[in-house]
């Protein structure tokens, strides 16, 4: 091909491009596709919904799901996923994903969504990842690096704050920068860094009183200009406030068409010269670099194995489900014995993913109790009752009887438990963590009849596990498992595969435990971030509070020993290194987790934080050294005081363990400081004046033999002096220094700084 054959670069578009068509493309044709210009040859591309499975609608589209999509694989939803703590699975769910996407015509797959798990009631909670932003950013990470190496593209969601659906598209989340900064953008940042999503999708909501889709320091500042992001920023669907202040902002792409208004808005803006031509460029250009990336998967979209991603959804299925409770080794079922009663309509009837834009049509789906009675075919016996049924609120008596009496003539009770649909979906918050009445009662009923109840979970969001889970002797949390899930079960329940997700939240004791009791879900049109910091596990720990089951925590049947800890410097952190050892009968697999706190310092830190993890497959009797890298961001804070990340010199503990409440070593580190300065302004207290390296020792000599002196230093009233303002102490009558001398101490602190 010569030059001239060529496809006209972004560029060359953009200069061809009359003021209309630019303004065009920054609005979308349809519910699910970008606005072409065939004038110059610029396509159409799709983008559809799909964070665990390509969700592509037939016919005329519609954002709520009510059309009818075309089959694909529905894996676990980030719920179960993010539980097997594993980014190589991730990445090859990701590398399906992406297969799937390109081989049906689309460009962009719309997720994942990796917004913190602020409370356990967010509706949203079966399609975000985790409480914390460390996990959450690498098994997303992953994810995006998957799908995109098939030449689609992701869209990270949603950015930012979106942490509840009660009143999601107008709620303001009050939060101060260095929670947002700490806690709620991490994740966002972990995967711009390291994966660069072709696009990232802005929230509904708004940010300090700020609509996340016109907000400057949050698209532009944040996103590109200190992250680095080089995509296309789009709108949630119905996200856009006021289009031309979007696109000043950074949002350059709103979805789904404003029927032409969107447009007309950016033309007059641009006429009345209150949105300049150069921002209007920024975002077309935007769009027509995400057009050419799609090009080549649009020329050539592929196929891919129908079989072998039902097998990864499979695979992916037994690594999310989490082991909680198995008292006496009741799990797994022995090969051969009495009858196994499965009782639960999610046995039969699987509730395999959520609610709301994200589901699936999947391409087969597999249910736990024909798995179960193919996998013990000619060696135990299968019974099954229904006990229940899932949307009904009030109990069948005849399907309790009759589950009561297959519990009574079994050796062992497999019980299916977890949410109905309406529990939890896209759009509305839950209202509590209970499972139904009608099958807790089922419950108790089925273990009076049989003390040997297996309990497995069918949920998005954690569900109170207190005060049933002593009456059942093992738990196995299967979460929503996609549409292999069923087959998966039975793989764990057998034993055919052992246990080895570890959960990715905390489950407390009660609702009333967790730290957005107050400020979830706000009023008035705000929603207050009161707790800080402490979202999840880090509350928990700073309250000593129990939980239910901590953050980290999953079972196996086998048993690892850890041993060897030893810290190894590198250029820009340390390395972690740990002997992890199969102490058991079986193969299985280790999630060994790394805590950093900070032993002292000059901000409120929390207990400890997950900076690392890795997970490590063994076999009986087998030992491997584990190792886990920590960059010096593992060690920093964000410092309101200079706006960035810094180290703060002194011991650091580095805990190793099996969840946040099993370490099992521990050791500390010295790691050098940034030798940061906080900067001092006329109205600093005097303490912080005091502190300056370079304007310290100038007004301490000033002090000096003075009443002042001793006043500013005594044992009782000191604190309190030095807590005023050096501005206001200088209008003090004999204060030693002048409101005049102040700018010439300023200029000291500045040369010394």
């Amino acid at each position: 091909m010569t030059d001239t054959d060529a496809p006209p670069s972004p560029a060359d578009l953009l200069a061809r491009l009359t003021l209309e068509e630019k303004a065009s493309l920054l609005d979308g044709s349809d519910f699910w596709h970008t606005q072409p210009v065939e004038r110059l040859g610029v396509p159409a591309l799709m983008v559809t919904d799909g964070p665990h499975g390509l969700r592509k609608q037939d016919g005329e589209g519609d954002h709520l799901g009510l059309n009818a999509s075309v089959p694909a694989t529905c894996f676990p939803p980030a719920a179960g996923l993010a539980s097997s703590w594993d980014t190589d699975l991730l990445r090859r769910v990701g590398e399906a994903l992406g297969r799937e996407t390109r081989a049906a015509g689309v460009s962009v797959l719309l997720g994942p969504g990796v917004n913190m798990k602020r409370s356990p009631l967010c509706g949203r909670n079966f399609e975000y990842f985790s409480e914390d932003p460390v996990l959450a950013g690498d098994l997303a990470a992953a994810l995006v690096q998957g799908v995109q190496s098939q030449g689609v593209g992701t869209s990270l969601k949603h950015f930012a704050a979106n942490n509840q659906e009660t009143q999601r598209m107008t709620i303001s989340a009050e939060v101060d920068e260095r929670t947002l900064r700490e806690i709620y953008l991490t994740a966002f940042e972990r995967v711009v860094r390291a994966a660069q999503p072709w696009t990232v999708m802005c929230s509904y909501n708004r940010v300090n009183g700020v609509y996340a889709s016109e907000d400057p320091w949050l698209l532009t500042r944040v996103l590109r200009e200190e992250w680095g992001f080089t995509g296309l920023v789009v709108s949630d669907w119905g996200a856009v406030n006021v289009r031309e202040d979007g696109v000043r902002a950074g949002l350059d792409l709103e979805m789904p068409s404003s029927s032409g208004a969107g447009a007309q808005r950016i033309l007059d803006a641009v006429h009345a010269g209150t949105l300049s031509t150069e921002a209007l460029d920024t975002a077309v250009l935007n769009v027509l670099n995400l057009v050419e990336k799609a090009g080549p998967a649009l020329a050539d979209p592929g196929t891919f194995d129908v079989d072998a991603h039902h097998a990864l959804a499979r695979e992916a299925a037994t690594r999310s489900a989490v082991l909680l409770k198995n008292d006496g080794g009741v799990l797994p079922l022995a090969a051969t014995g009495g009858t196994v009663a499965v009782v639960g309509e999610f046995a039969r009837t699987p509730r395999y993913q959520g609610a709301g834009s994200s589901q699936v049509n999947p391409t087969r789906l597999d249910d736990a109790l024909s798995a179960l009675r193919v996998r013990f075919e000619g060696s135990r016996e299968i019974t099954f009752a229904a006990g229940y049924a899932p949307e009904s609120e009030d109990a069948n008596t005849d399907l309790v009887r009759e589950a009561v009496a297959a519990a009574a003539a079994a050796e062992v009770v497999v019980l299916f438990l977890g949410l109905p649909a309406s529990y939890e979906s896209e759009g509305y918050d839950r209202e509590h963590t209970n499972l139904p009445p009608t099958q807790l009662a089922l419950l108790e009923q089925v273990a009076d009849a049989n003390p040997n109840v297996v309990v497995v979970l069918s949920n998005g969001s954690v569900v109170n596990l207190e005060p049933w889970q002593h009456r059942v002797r093992a738990v196995l949390e299967g979460w929503l498992g996609g549409q292999a899930g069923g087959s998966a079960i039975a793989d764990l329940l057998s034993g055919d595969v052992n246990p080895s997700g570890r959960l990715a939240e905390t489950v407390p004791v009660n609702y009333r435990d967790n730290p957005t009791v107050g400020n979830f879900p706000g009023e008035n049109g705000q929603v207050r971030y009161g707790e800080g910091l402490l979202i999840g596990y880090r509350w928990y720990d700073a309250h000593s509070l129990p939980v239910a089951a901590a953050f980290g925590h999953g079972l196996s049947y086998t048993t690892f020993g850890y041993s060897g800890l030893r810290l190894v410097p590198g250029p820009d952190g340390l390395d972690v290194h740990v002997t992890v050892t199969n102490t058991g009968p079986v193969a299985g697999s280790e999630v060994v987790q790394v805590y950093v706190s900070d032993v002292e310092a000059t901000v409120f830190r929390p207990e400890q934080e997950l900076k690392g993890f890795a997970r490590v497959t063994l076999d009986p009797g087998q030992s491997r050294e584990v190792v886990v890298a920590l960059d010096r961001r593992a060690f920093s804070f964000w410092h309101t005081g200079v706006g960035r990340w810094v180290v703060e010199g002194g011991e650091f503990g580095i805990r190793v363990g099996a969840s946040s409440r099993d370490i099992r070593l521990a050791t500390t580190v010295e790691v050098p400081g940034d030798g940061v300065r906080t900067p001092v302004r006329a109205d600093s207290d005097l303490a912080t004046w005091l502190a300056h390296p370079a304007a310290g020792p100038v007004l301490l000599q000033a002090l000096a033999g003075t009443p002042w002196h001793d006043l500013v230093f005594d044992a009782h009233n000191g604190e309190m002096m030095r807590a005023i303002p050096l501005l206001r102490l200088t209008r003090f009558p004999g204060f030693p220094l002048a409101e005049s001398d102040l700018p010439g101490l300023l200029a000291d602190a500045d040369a010394g700084a």
